[in-house]
């Protein structure tokens, strides 16, 4: 009998044990995102009432035809609204779960994608990317260039371009057809493209490759200069984990924390939440149109097109709560809803500044990310350390690891000078605060 009561005590003792570890997990796993009072989470409902007058105000002087705008504080959603209309004859009101073409917002999730395989061991930082894409060996820095038939010189480079160059914009690798005119005339010779809206049947890989063996526009790590970095970084990512980029995306990040509306090329069932694309005519808006011209082309339903080109730093469309689930994620240290992605230092170094002193206006850099400095906290509202970025079809975003927001403000204009408009909404957001 004593020897029965030992046993039970022994059973009952694990028991207790195995409930308080499952509870104690319990609490440490983060929360889905869900809604909440305003007020509950330090914010003014009256004074987030400007946010409505404003963005109506935009919309009734023909500044925009409609936007979505979302802030969430300590993963709660404080406000979340669509305004306006996704059509010229205002018959279709823009909603909360349109998707919109996020262009350069890919490049925080494919910054993601490469420091989930810097953490497996996969590679270091600064280890030279030709190490991995052989084409990127030996390279060249343009010196002059002749502007009348896109003729070049070029100087040897003095160092190799490294991970953490491509992670920084700072390797001197340009844009096609939105930088500046050397590499706008270099690439197109070459028929490298910005990574959107391209014929279907075109690869990475090869645009990659043939970007290697292309000048480089400074010497590596020498200053800032945007480019087609993320997608050198996105052709990375295919190399290393034997997957396509899309699968990768899918697999790794948005099955995992339920980004269930994040796509390269949308499925037919979501293609008619797509919003349209509107552009500036003297400062108007129309139709965007079939196609816009820059520098070549790029047809403006792309998502709607079945593709095979998942370009890592601009491909993407998504939904204001999708691209809210991965800002949250990186908030919470790398992890949502139970699943890690990175661990909580991997995500201090991408939300660090890691340009030193190269000059970026009053901000710095990080590791795919804008850096707010003290300095750049006296522009704007938004404190030291917020990280940030948005997308060319005026889409833009923020997170604030001190006051525990994100902001996310969508909009969809091509050429757009109305560019004030998505700060105002940063003054407006942290107005709002009343804790």
């Amino acid at each position: 009998m004593k020897k029965f009561s030992l046993v039970l005590l022994s059973v009952v003792s694990f028991l207790s044990s195995f409930s308080q570890a499952d509870v104690s997990a319990g609490k440490n796993k983060t929360a889905v995102l869900q809604p909440a009072k305003p007020e509950q989470q330090g914010f003014s409902t009256e004074r987030l009432k400007r946010i409505d007058d404003n963005i109506n105000g935009w919309i009734n002087d023909g500044r925009l035809n409609g936007a979505v705008a979302l802030i969430i504080r300590n993963g709660k959603v404080v406000y979340h609204k669509a305004f306006g209309y996704d059509d010229l004859g205002k018959t279709k009101p823009i909603r909360t779960d349109n998707i919109f073409r996020i262009a350069s917002q890919t490049k925080a999730i494919t910054s993601v994608a490469v420091m989930m395989l810097f953490e497996e061991g996969k590679f270091l930082l600064d280890d030279p990317i030709s190490r991995y894409i052989p084409e990127f060996a030996k390279q060249q820095v343009l010196d002059k260039f002749n502007e009348a038939d896109s003729s070049y010189t070029t100087v040897p480079a003095k160092s190799e371009v490294t991970i953490r160059q491509l992670l920084t914009h700072t390797s001197g690798i340009g844009y096609a057809q939105i930088g500046t005119k050397e590499a706008n005339a270099i690439f197109a010779k070459a028929n490298v493209l910005g990574g959107i809206g391209v014929d279907n049947g075109r690869l990475l890989g090869p645009d990659m490759k043939k970007l290697g063996k292309l000048p480089l526009l400074h010497q590596p790590g020498e200053k800032f200069t945007y480019g087609l970095n993320t997608d050198v970084l996105g052709y990375l990512v295919e190399v290393v984990s034997g997957m396509n980029l899309d699968q990768f995306f899918r697999q790794r990040i948005f099955v995992p924390l339920g980004m269930n509306d994040t796509y390269f090329y949308l499925p037919v069932a979501k293609q008619n939440r797509l919003v349209n694309l509107y552009r500036e005519e003297n400062k108007k808006l129309v139709s965007a149109g079939s196609e816009i011209v820059q520098n070549g082309k790029f047809i403006v339903d792309y998502p709607k097109i079945p593709g095979t080109y998942y370009s890592g730093g601009a491909g993407l469309s998504s939904t204001t709560t999708d691209y809210a689930i991965f800002l949250q994620m990186l908030l919470n240290g790398g992890e949502y809803n139970g699943r890690r992605l990175l661990s909580r230092h991997t995500v201090r170094m991408m939300t660090m500044n890691q340009i030193g002193d190269i000059s970026r206006g009053p901000n710095k850099f990080g590791l795919g990310f804008g850096i707010t400095t003290e300095r750049g906290s006296s522009v704007l509202p938004t404190p030291q350390d917020v990280f940030e970025w948005g997308g060319a079809f005026a889409t833009t975003y923020w997170a604030d690891p001190k006051e525990k927001i994100i902001g996310i403000f969508y909009r969809q204009l091509w050429g757009s000078t109305f560019g004030e408009i998505a700060n105002k909404f940063k003054v407006l957001v942290y107005s709002a605060l009343n804790d």
